[in-house]
């Protein structure tokens, strides 16, 4: 198994689904839904590294999505209202969001924690019918 390595694999919003390649390993994929991509990403890296016995778990894979198509993707956030949670100009976060401008390393961070405050604070909720 390959240690403290994480293998950068971008991600693409394709008209079909998604696309996938790792940056510094000859490796392709593709699949309709993003559970299908990473199932896929996990088998076609695996068998890449076969020859070498290397195993490959998921938590070695680093998927990476720029802000636009993560957006067209996951249209259920919205923006505005990450931008006022995440006290950032409405206006500025849909330009980067549209891909009109390229936010500096350090809006990407506070845009990535506000994602992962959002996403963590869902991940405590238990919904429940009545």
């Amino acid at each position: 198994m390959i240690k403290d390595k994480n293998i950068k694999v971008i991600v693409e919003k394709t008209r079909t689904g998604f696309s996938a390649f790792a940056q510094d390993h000859e490796v392709y994929t593709t699949g309709k839904t993003f559970a299908e991509l990473k199932k896929n990403i996990l088998e076609a890296l695996n068998f890449y590294f076969e020859d070498e016995g290397r195993k490959i778990s998921p938590k070695q894979i680093a998927l990476e999505i720029d802000l636009k198509q993560f957006f067209q993707y996951y249209r259920v956030i919205n923006a505005k209202f990450l931008a006022e949670r995440i006290g950032m100009n409405p206006t500025l976060l849909s330009q980067y969001v549209q891909g009109r401008k390229k936010p500096s390393t350090q809006q990407t961070e506070k845009i990535i924690e506000g994602l992962n405050e959002i996403g963590k604070e869902l991940s405590e909720i238990h919904l429940t019918i009545n």
